[in-house]
This record gives structure tokens, sequence and C-alpha cells, in this order.
């Protein structure tokens, strides 16, 4: 069933941005009386799922889910239609058209990826509004167990101030400007110090196939006291907390282990909060520093607020107030992923360890429907598929706007057999990329 829900919302996601992104392409088209000859959701490779010609244009849905295109006449795309190409210019096809109307039907799809992911976050500012947690309210640092971080000069209960130079305001923000940043400037035992992160430190993180980075500050909060455990009968109860053994302070989760390693074999008090008030409970650890209890590893918002570890702060927009919200959002995602990117192409940082393919986008679909985690995910990707569409790569989008432009302002058309010749390169290089992807896909499901 978890599959499903997953392959869902990957394939509904996928389908509604490339649908939409092509439709950029289509609208221009056919406002500009260009032919457009097949508006195809996938790959039709050799056969279709499903195929109807209306008018001029044949509409369908192919098999391979590895992306979509419209097929416009006159125009050098990966069809390498060369017989169309080699007759005289028609007047409904695109390189009959002004290069000022060619230009707006190239940027079409990018623009209509941009602008659906800034309709998204405006949605969602309205009508979810932010649930944020301010920096300044972790007051005992975070945990980082990473050992690749620990290696690195980061410890659980440092408290980060900055990174290169830019203040940290609330902590979503932080694991992301940590992995791309340089210079971290923490507060530890209330002294501030700055930890200088090695050039790799990306890639070790890759290597080192560890999934624990930079979290918050877990209580120790008991989800279950089993029948067989030898603390049954001890008092404790399902949502008790325990913040200390020995009148020691544990509050968290990383304090309450450690405790165990070294009062094991021992009969400890306890100090357990319920309902707001710190009581005293016997407590048996065994030979291995267990309680025999079950304690859940995470806590909701709204039970870490009652419970007065964080202090959260909740922000509601009205529609108007949506709108530059969302805007910021969009361009705040978009510079994060230029820096990903740019780190990817940077080959000592080792970021190009990290790029994943389809498998890479399917895995960050939740195994559980949430219409506010769908629609985050698909306004990202619909920035990363606009700007992965811009970069001057022949085959793609910016690979037509590059030339177009060229030809704007020299007054020179690049020749058909140029054109055809760079569109080649370009599929290829494209179809090594996806390899390079896809492959690193393969090779971490099998190695990690």
């Amino acid at each position: 069933m978890e599959f499903v829900i997953k392959i869902s919302q990957f394939l509904l996601s996928l389908s509604l941005l490339i649908v939409l992104h092509e439709l950029g392409h289509f609208i221009p088209a056919k406002l500009f009386k260009t032919r457009v000859e097949k508006f195809y959701l996938f790959f039709d490779v050799k056969f279709s799922l499903f195929k109807k010609k209306i008018g001029d244009t044949v509409y369908g849905i192919g098999w391979l889910p590895l992306g979509g295109y419209v097929k416009i006449s006159g125009m050098i795309d990966e069809s390498m239609d060369k017989e169309q190409m080699a007759l005289p210019p028609k007047p409904w096809e695109f390189r009959s058209k002004p290069a000022w109307q060619r230009l707006i039907i190239m940027l079409g799809g990018v623009t209509v990826n941009f602008l659906l992911a800034i309709l998204i976050y405006i949605g969602m500012s309205y009508y979810y509004g932010d649930r944020i947690l301010p920096n300044e309210n972790i007051k005992d640092g975070l945990l980082i167990e990473s050992t690749v971080v620990n290696n690195a000069g980061l410890f659980t209960g440092d408290k980060i101030i900055s990174v290169d130079g830019e203040e940290i305001e609330h902590f979503s923000q932080i694991s992301e400007k940590v992995l791309f940043g340089k210079e971290i400037t923490i507060e530890r035992n209330g002294q501030q110090s700055t930890v200088v992160l090695p050039e790799d430190f990306l890639a070790q993180l890759i290597d080192s196939k560890e999934k624990k980075f930079i979290d918050l500050r877990m209580p120790f909060v008991i989800a279950e006291v089993p029948d067989t455990s030898f603390n049954k009968g001890s008092g404790i109860i399902k949502g008790d907390i325990i913040t200390g053994f020995n009148n020691q302070e544990t509050k968290y989760i990383d304090e309450v282990l450690p405790a165990l390693e070294s009062l094991k074999g021992q009969v400890v008090q306890a100090t357990i909060l319920r309902d707001n008030s710190n009581i005293q409970i016997p407590l048996t650890i065994n030979d291995e520093g267990k309680l025999g209890l079950v304690y859940a590893t995470g806590a909701t918002p709204e039970t870490l607020e009652a419970l007065g570890y964080y202090t959260f702060e909740t922000q509601k927009y009205g529609f108007f107030e949506a709108i530059p919200v969302g805007i910021i959002k969009s361009k705040d995602k978009l510079s994060s992923y230029i820096t990903q990117v740019k780190a990817i192409f940077t080959p000592s940082t080792g970021a190009y360890k990290g790029v994943g393919g389809f498998k890479a986008i399917y895995d960050i679909f939740p195994d559980f429907w949430s219409w506010q985690v769908f629609w985050n995910i698909t306004a990202f990707l619909s920035i990363m598929l606009g700007f992965l569409n811009l970069l001057p790569i022949p085959a793609l989008d910016g690979g037509h706007v590059m030339f177009l432009l060229y030809e704007m302002i020299s007054g020179r058309k690049p020749s058909d057999k140029f054109l055809e010749y760079a569109q080649m390169v370009g599929f290829i290089l494209l179809i090594a990329l996806v390899l390079f992807a896809n492959g690193n896909d393969i090779f971490k499901a099998i190695f990690n």
C-alpha cells in the first residue's frame, strides 16, 4: 500500500508538470498560428497507450514515463525529421515565424514552470500559513550525531548562529545552508566560535551513507510499556517523559541514552514529567543499559510546544499577503537549487555523487498521502524542471533560446544543418546525464 501511495504521488506530480510545461509551448505556438503535430504525455517509442487526432494535432499518452513533448512543424527537435526540413518552409511552420515569436514559443514551457511554482507557494501560504521555529528559540542547541559532521567540528548542543556570514533566522534553514556552506558560526557553552567545513564535506556525507545529519533534540517520551517489561509495575505509563536520573537532569534522548549506559545494572530514581508535574519513580536499568520500554523518536510541533521544549510561531496570511510570500519562497527555492547545481559542477565538493534520477525523485515523496507535502514537492520540482530546461544545452529549451538570441543579436540565422548537428550533440549529452543520474540511483540501491 505504501508503494501505491508513493508511486501515485510521483506519477501525478510528474504528469502535471509535463503537461503544463508542454502546454506552455503549445499555447503560444497556436497563438502564432504554428502547427503542432503532436502533444504527448510520456514518450511514445514504437507505440502509444492512447492517441486521438483533433484538428492538426495528435494528443496522446506514451508508455515511457521519462518526460513528454510537443512536436511543432518546421522545428529541429529530438524527432530529427529531416524529410520535413528538406522541403521549402511553409507559412505554418516554426522556422517561418519571426525570431521573437519563436523565442516566446521556446520560453513558454519554463515560464509556466516558474509561474506554477509561484502559484502553488501563494496558495499554500494562504491555505496553510507557515509554522516556523525561530532559531533563537532553540535554547539547548541541536542534535548532531553524524560522525562526518562531528569530525568537521559540530556537536550535539551547538547552536548554529550563521553560515558564511548569513544569520540563521529559523530552524528549517539550517540543514540546507550547512550542506552548502563553508564557515559556520556556532555558540557552544555560551562562547561563539567558527567552524570551517572541509571542501569535500558533501562527498564525505554521501560516502558515509549516514542518514543522520542535523535535527532538533527530542524529549524521551514513553510510547509503550510492554507487558513483558521488567519495569511494568514501576508506575511508569505511556506518555511519561523521563527528565532525570538520581537528580541528574536528562532533558533529551541524547542525554538519557548515555545515562542509561553509565547506570546499567542499577535501580535508579527517575524524574518523570507527567501532566506538567514532576514525580519520582524507581526504575530498573538492566545489565545492557536498557529500561525495557519503547520510546518515541520524534514529536509533533504541538507536543513539543505543549511540553515547553520549543516555542513555534504560526503565521497566517490573507490572500493579498500570500502573494509576495509565495514569490519570495519561489525565489529562495530557485536560489537554493542554483547553489546545489553549482556544487554538483564543482568536482572538488563531491556533490555529483549525490545526483539522482527518477528513483531519487520518487524517494522524495512520503509513504502517506498529504496534499501539503505533495504540493510543496511539486512546486520545488517545477522550479527544478524550469531551471534545468533553461540550461544552454542543445536539445533543451535553453539551447534553442541560445541560438535564437544569437540570431536576434547578430541578424544571422544558424543553418539547419548546424542546428541538426547541435541537436544531436545535445541529445547525446542529455542521454549521458540521464544515464549518469539514474545509474547513481541503481548504484546506491545495490551498495547502500
